[in-house]
């Protein structure tokens, strides 16, 4: 008996892990599908921009993210999101996607990463 508890002890530990790692590829994967969402008026894509603010992948795969634009008056705003809802559904394992559009905090371009600041020549 107590044998039978050790093992299903592990294997729930072991799977738990496994869930884990799953999660985390998926997101790893979602990231990567942000990347080939740009902003229509600037050549960098949303993720490394810094227009996104959060993801949230939950046990059942359903994702949550909260990004912004560079300005609030955005004329492709819904454009933009809706590219995002896309990508992030067309990637395998994704159940749905929803996406919060925020202004708080306002976008600058700190949020960059560092291979945005150089294809926009922003690197000083």
């Amino acid at each position: 008996m107590w044998l039978r508890n050790l093992f299903s002890k592990e294997s729930a530990a072991e799977k738990a892990d496994e869930d884990k790692e799953a999660l985390m590829r998926l997101e790893r994967d979602i990231i990567m599908a942000l990347r080939q969402v740009y902003d229509p008026e600037i050549p960098v894509n949303v993720y490394d921009l810094g227009l996104i603010y959060e993801i949230r992948v939950d046990d059942d795969h359903n994702v949550y993210i909260q990004m912004t634009l560079t300005a609030p008056n955005c004329p492709m705003a819904d454009y933009v999101v809706g590219q995002v809802k896309t990508a992030v559904e067309d990637v395998p394992g994704v159940v749905s996607a929803q996406i919060d559009l925020v202004f708080e905090p306002v976008w600058d371009k700190s949020r960059m990463s560092e291979e945005a600041l150089v294809e926009l020549g922003l690197d000083d």
